[in-house]
């Protein structure tokens, strides 16, 4: 079981301090992890031109994105982690996720995943929210805890001991359901057939 956590913030602070606390769980449950940071570097965003479906990969390959689809196809689940900027997720992983999902949408499908959020006071749960219709129009279930996903300063000596708690139920219920997926498959289970040629399109 391989459980790859995006850092959405641009450095190792709160955040990667959260993903952190999770990877001890995942260990502690044996489960392989890797911490994915975005880093403080530039990306483009999604221009719509379509290439990624020819070339299987997103068209700009002078960032991170391309290295996060390759990675995603290994991974048996996600935790997408962002800093609180204005009441929403950072420009830098909204960014991101856009161009992966849209370009490599095949390597998250079916595959849990949770988002997480650090912050000083308000927009957890906006911050979220946003993360996770990435999750709900790629098919991949999403996984919850015992309280909104969000923890205040992880990375302080005054730490939110409910945040933490909140995020270490996170991860153990993770590895529950990757668990389950795979016990699943184990027993011939497969993938649902679902249907995609019908598009609604509203600008005629």
């Amino acid at each position: 079981m391989k459980i790859l956590m995006v850092n959405g913030s641009p450095r190792r602070g709160n955040t990667y301090a959260a993903l952190a606390h999770m990877g001890e769980v995942f260990s502690a449950c044996g489960a392989e992890w890797e911490i994915f940071d975005l880093g403080p570097s530039p990306v483009r965003d999604c221009v719509a031109c379509g290439r990624c479906a020819e070339l299987k990969k997103c068209v700009f390959d002078g960032d991170k994105v391309n290295e996060l689809i390759e990675k995603a196809k290994t991974a048996d689940g996600f935790v997408f982690g962002t800093p609180v900027y204005y009441a929403h997720p950072t420009g830098l992983v909204l960014s991101v996720l856009d161009r992966a999902f849209y370009a490599g949408k095949s390597a998250f499908a079916h595959k849990p995943a949770a988002a997480i959020a650090s912050l000083r006071r308000a927009g957890s749960c906006a911050s979220v929210d946003v993360l996770n219709k990435y999750f709900t129009i790629s098919e991949m279930p999403v996984v919850s805890s015992t309280y909104w996903n969000q923890v205040f300063r992880p990375s302080e000596e005054e730490s939110d001991a409910e945040g933490l708690q909140t995020v270490r139920n996170l991860a153990r219920n993770m590895v529950w359901l990757v668990s389950c997926i795979q016990a699943g498959k184990e027993k011939g289970i497969g993938l649902p057939v679902n249907e995609y040629a019908a598009r609604t399109n509203f600008n005629r």
